[in-house]
């Protein structure tokens, strides 16, 4: 099979949720990174096949967002576009989606990514709530109205429920993704001392990277105004110290747990897309592309322990790269948590896979200080790696993450 070329590509800042992006739904976020992807890299929309984008938390009025991004993005309404989640692993799905099409003879030119608006994740009424509102919808008379309107207790009906917190929670075993990062701290021995130390690295490093990240980062002049321009990420926290992290209070597990809010992932909201073709044809089109999929992989682990995915997904992609681990010159881990990524450091040793470089490990910071959008991080991890692969002139390049619900997804870059 021909090599799949990642051409270009392009995100959004990653802003904490809430804040300035909160009036942005993810088909805009995702349509300012079309376009502006289109715009930089001049290709004829006419030319795209098909746009896949990863989304976990569809928005209810745009539930095909990646066809809705598509048409507003300006791509003719004769193209085709899906959505796929495959809950974290979603944007880095999308690329692997992208590159199957093409190698079928399916479409020759993807654009493909992520968008997530966990900002504008809906409360929601409970069941009963909703069977009361049904059936005043349905009443035949003002009586039958009035029977069932005397039926609705405000106080237990009108409670909300956190859709973001559902969505953080897995249905089989119980636990949120931060419980099952507790899981990891005592099963690897990892104490607060070292995930807060981990944080502190991670913010002092996208700190330091503020400038070359500005190359994959396109400026949103926010609405309606548009008087505002967000340029950066806005997670990062410039003044940070490890005293600082260290009072903060556990998270997840009050009474004996070591995850914070702090060696967390950040809860955000942006988008990543990235132009995919076969290598021919992007030289047919005069492209110097960004660099090429080599390999990838997916793998499932039990649940609870969700954040060891990558501990398995790394051996599996070497080895059908036909690579060790000790070949890879770059890397990114997505830092869900801090415990998360200490574990599979710890797995991957125990497996006799090799030891982690963290001098090659998220060298511009990961999402503990950038934010981790959660259907998008997946693209934005090979854009940001294979960009800083091109600024080292690197060859060898993987990305990894664990993935809700228990899975662990991994993809070897090549330049």
């Amino acid at each position: 099979m021909s090599r799949i070329a990642i051409v270009d590509g392009i995100r959004t800042p990653f802003i904490k949720a809430w804040t300035d992006f909160q009036d942005l739904p993810a088909q805009e976020l995702g349509r300012i990174a079309v376009r502006e992807l289109l715009e930089r890299s001049r290709i004829n929309p006419q030319d795209v096949d098909e746009v896949i984008f990863g989304c976990v938390a569809q928005p209810i009025e745009a539930t095909n967002v990646a066809r809705v991004i598509s048409l507003l993005s300006g791509i003719p309404k004769e193209k085709r576009a899906y959505t796929l989640s495959r809950n974290c692993a979603s944007g880095i799905e999308a690329v692997t989606s992208a590159a199957e099409k093409i190698n079928s003879g399916l479409d020759e030119i993807v654009i493909a990514g992520g968008t997530e608006s966990m900002s504008n994740i809906p409360l929601v009424y409970t069941k009963e709530a909703m069977r009361i509102f049904l059936k005043i919808s349905k009443a035949k008379n003002p009586w039958e109205k009035l029977y069932w309107f005397l039926k609705f207790r405000p106080k237990h009906f009108l409670k909300p429920q956190i859709g973001l917190q559902f969505g953080l929670t897995d249905p089989v075993c119980g636990l949120n993704m931060g419980q099952t990062a507790e899981v990891l701290v005592k099963e690897y021995g990892i104490s607060r001392k070292e995930q807060d130390e981990f944080a502190l690295m991670s913010h002092r490093r996208a700190l330091s990277a503020r400038g070359v990240l500005k190359d994959e980062i396109t400026p949103v002049i926010l609405p309606p105004e548009y008087e505002k321009v967000i340029e950066n990420d806005n997670g990062v926290r410039e003044n940070i110290t490890l005293e600082d992290l260290a009072k903060l209070k556990p998270y997840f597990d009050r009474y004996s747990g070591t995850v914070t809010v702090g060696n967390s992932c950040q809860v955000s909201d942006g988008a990543c897309c990235l132009l995919v073709m076969k290598e021919e044809k992007a030289q047919a089109l005069g492209y110097a592309p960004l660099g090429f999929i080599r390999a990838y992989a997916y793998v499932g682990v039990e649940p609870s322990r969700m954040g060891i995915g990558p501990a398995f997904a790394i051996p599996a992609v070497l080895a059908r790269a036909g690579l060790q681990l000790n070949d890879i010159e770059l890397m990114e881990i997505n830092e869900a948590f801090a415990s998360q990524v200490i574990a599979c450091e710890r797995q991957l040793k125990n497996n006799n896979i090799g030891t982690l470089n963290r001098d090659i490990l998220n060298v511009n910071g990961g999402a503990i200080a950038l934010g981790h959008p959660v259907g998008v991080t997946g693209s934005r991890l090979i854009l940001t790696l294979l960009k800083e692969m091109q600024r080292r002139n690197l060859s060898l390049g993987l990305a990894s993450l664990c993935v809700g619900g228990g899975q662990g997804a991994a993809i070897i870059l090549e330049r």
